[in-house]
């Protein structure tokens, strides 16, 4: 089993697997790429709506490939199919929003439950049919990367770099409109288009997806990804290119399982893999990760409590509480006996001097002063310039 996975990830299981695994790679990069935006504008939920609203549309154009005399299987006409009714779920979405009392949140939900009810109504007819038993619609449902062929494989990865690029081009608007939509009003871009061209992109790879990871997950695909790389940086770049690296990682190693264990749907492995990536990010990214946060906790409470320690030192009195005492004897400011020691005394002296320059400039410049910390564990000359330190330490004008 090992042996087997090895040769799944390292591409060397056979032609036909390494262009499927390279296929669900694009796709899961094309989803964190077009995620982010997205994301970034607090519509992640719309890609839910739109991913539901392409069910009926995958019905349809089966339907129109059997009345054409073919198998109704044509992975693009379907993909057509779904492009076409997501359209207009979206559009759905929209004219509820804007035409009645109803809140996004109630329009999206309306829009999803009736088109996939009327999705599954129209699958079920389906099952009726003589070609039925041919259709294999069910795999757009939780996908399936076994029953991939390598010119579908082709297509999806194929598609969803052309998504990426796309994304790339319009990275400098987007960024812009999801950051701050009054500077891109400003800069004379529509922001309607340009809402219009995310959502577009995200519909595009909603369609590309369904094959792989199905309508009911693919959501997860496009959310996911960006929300594990929010955890690790705050440049937009960078947030980019995490989200479109989270989301190909998922799709290699959840692509590479998939293929190893046929009889599991794909999208939900491929959504467990991102999930794991999501579940590592939120412990362990440095800044914002769980033990990154309480570390940082950690550390301003120790830096308090030698604050505390070091001005009652100043006073001519030991520290007032036991975390506080700990730390100054830790570091060498308190010996055995509980007298303060020499470079105690220095210390508590600096440390009063830091207090009194702080004190000071919060109430010169009270406005000012907010933007820094004090207990940062920064100097006052690593944050104000010598100049304005000396008029600290002269007399008020």
């Amino acid at each position: 089993m090992s042996e087997e996975l090895y040769a799944v990830l390292t591409f060397q299981a056979g032609y036909n697997t390494s262009i499927v695994l390279a296929g669900v790679i694009a796709l899961g990069i094309g989803g964190g790429v077009i995620g982010v935006f997205s994301f970034l504008r607090k519509r992640a939920l719309i890609s839910d709506a739109i991913s539901h609203a392409t069910l009926p549309g995958i019905a349809i154009a089966f339907l129109i490939g059997i009345a054409l005399g073919g198998t109704g299987r044509n992975l693009a006409l379907l993909m057509a199919g779904a492009a076409t009714t997501g359209v207009l779920g979206v559009l759905c979405v929209q004219w509820i929003r804007d035409y009645t009392r109803l809140p996004e949140d109630t329009a999206i939900g309306t829009v999803l439950s009736v088109f996939f009810g009327l999705g599954i109504v129209l699958l079920s007819h389906i099952q009726t049919l003589e070609a039925a038993g041919q259709a294999g619609l069910n795999s757009f449902l939780l996908g399936s990367t076994a029953a991939l062929t390598a010119g579908e494989a082709q297509l999806i990865g194929g598609a969803s770099l052309l998504t990426i690029l796309i994304a790339l081009l319009l990275l400098k608007e987007f960024g812009a409109v999801a950051f701050d939509e009054g500077f891109a009003a400003a800069q004379g871009w529509r922001i309607a288009r340009l809402d219009l061209a995310m959502i577009g992109l995200l519909l595009a790879i909603v369609a590309i997806g369904l094959k792989t990871v199905g309508l009911v997950l693919i959501i997860a695909l496009v959310i996911i990804p960006p929300a594990s790389a929010r955890f690790w940086t705050e440049k937009l770049g960078r947030l980019v290119a995490l989200s479109g690296l989270f989301g190909g990682l998922a799709g290699w190693t959840g692509g590479s399982l998939s293929a190893l264990l046929p009889d599991m749907p794909a999208g939900a492995v491929i959504v467990l893999a991102a999930a794991t990536i999501f579940a590592f990010s939120l412990m362990f990214a440095p800044r914002r990760g769980v033990i990154g946060w309480a570390v940082q906790r950690l550390k301003m409470r120790l830096r308090a409590a030698s604050v505390r320690g070091l001005l009652a030192m100043a006073d001519g009195y030991l520290p007032p509480d036991g975390l506080s005492y700990q730390v100054i004897r830790l570091r060498g400011y308190i010996d055995g006996d509980a007298r303060i020691t020499e470079s105690g005394r220095r210390a508590a002296a600096k440390m009063r001097r830091q207090d009194r320059l702080w004190q000071t400039y919060r109430t010169r410049h009270p406005d000012a002063a907010l933007a820094f910390n004090p207990l940062s564990g920064l100097r006052i000359e690593d944050v104000l310039s010598a100049d304005i330190i000396a008029a600290l330490e002269g007399p008020a004008r």
